[in-house]
């Protein structure tokens, strides 16, 4: 049965945050199964992890320049392939995607691996290290089931005149409006003009059927992905996309793929160049989730890749194609 999107999203909303009191649950990794995976032990409490963002993912996919190259640019640093981020994560998210290196028991606003804290103990976590990096990374879970995050942190790390030497960075998984229904407008112009900040918006397949599959919602929900998206555009901020293109199928993936990134085109003529399609690796909770052949869904995820570089090659020149992604120009993006 079908994941009923927006009564999960409510239920999970209304347990992960305190409107009053400006907190909401972070993940605490301490003694989780997601702490198996992490690179470095936790830190900020167990509230936080370090991640390593780097652009070469392997040999035979794209390169990631996400969020390296923004966080670059924003902040005058000198060009490198890997970028320390200081990850927080929130403690709910309202699917299920099978490829998620979140175990399912931290997406479901556990009170048994999660905190209440507020963004000025985030930050006071965030400088109580040696070297804090220079990109905070808001993550989940489904950050954007309290959109209130972002401009709290934003407000807070303006407060404290921070705004110069940190980038922050957000991500969405376009999987419902609560931007605009929670958000004052006041909130939506801070977001809209904060100098450096990035969000990247995840399409969770490239048609209705691999996006059902990746995330146990309703197919129809593979459109509001895009109506989303270019509510977001409308706004001028600096927007990114992530795509993951893991299907059960491999028929008509070609052309699949073609009116995928035409659909990217209609909202905006250079988003397939922001577009960054992220390979599917085995972490620990995916092996436990998939009830078929894992081998075949990453097979068809090979297929679909080759797929997209041909349409990107059939529609950039190769100088379009290897420009900065930051620096490719969107509506409202400059």
């Amino acid at each position: 049965m079908a994941i009923n999107t927006e009564v999960l999203s409510a239920r999970y909303r209304a347990a992960s945050v305190d409107l009053e009191g400006r907190r909401l649950l972070i993940t605490n990794f301490l003694n989780t199964e997601q702490e198996k995976d992490l690179s470095e032990p936790p830190n900020c409490g167990g509230i936080g992890r370090i991640r390593h963002f780097r652009r070469l993912v392997s040999s035979s996919w794209p390169l990631n320049p996400l969020p390296i190259d923004p966080a670059i640019l924003a902040l005058g640093l000198p060009s490198t392939d890997m970028i320390r981020a200081q990850v927080f994560q929130n403690a709910a998210c309202n699917w299920r995607c099978w490829y998620c290196y979140v175990p399912f028991d931290l997406l479901r606003a556990n009170p048994d691996y999660s905190d209440w804290l507020s963004p000025a103990t985030l930050i006071d976590r965030y400088l109580d290290q040696p070297d804090p990096p220079p990109i905070i990374d808001l993550t989940g879970g489904q950050p954007d089931l309290v959109p209130e995050w972002v401009p709290w942190m934003m407000a807070e790390i303006k407060n404290r005149g921070l705004e110069q030497q940190i980038y922050l960075w957000s991500d969405d998984n376009l999987s419902n409006d609560y931007f605009w229904k929670f958000l004052s407008n006041a909130d939506i112009e801070l977001i809209a003009t904060y100098p450096k900040y990035g969000r990247v918006c995840c399409f969770k397949g490239f048609n209705a059927e691999s996006f059902a599959f990746n995330t146990s919602a309703e197919p129809a929900l593979f459109d509001q992905q895009f109506e989303l998206l270019r509510r977001l555009l409308t706004l001028g901020i600096d927007l990114y996309a992530y795509a993951t293109f893991t299907s059960p199928s491999n028929v008509d993936i070609a052309e699949d793929m073609r009116r995928f990134v035409d659909r990217l085109q209609m909202l905006d003529e250079n988003l397939p160049l922001r577009t960054v399609p992220l390979q599917i690796q085995e972490f620990t909770p995916v092996k436990q989730r998939l009830n078929q052949d894992i081998y075949s869904v990453l097979h068809n995820q090979q297929i679909a890749i080759e797929a997209w570089r041909h349409e990107l090659e059939s529609r950039y020149s190769s100088e379009e194609r290897a420009c900065n992604i930051a620096s490719v120009h969107l509506y409202g993006v400059s």
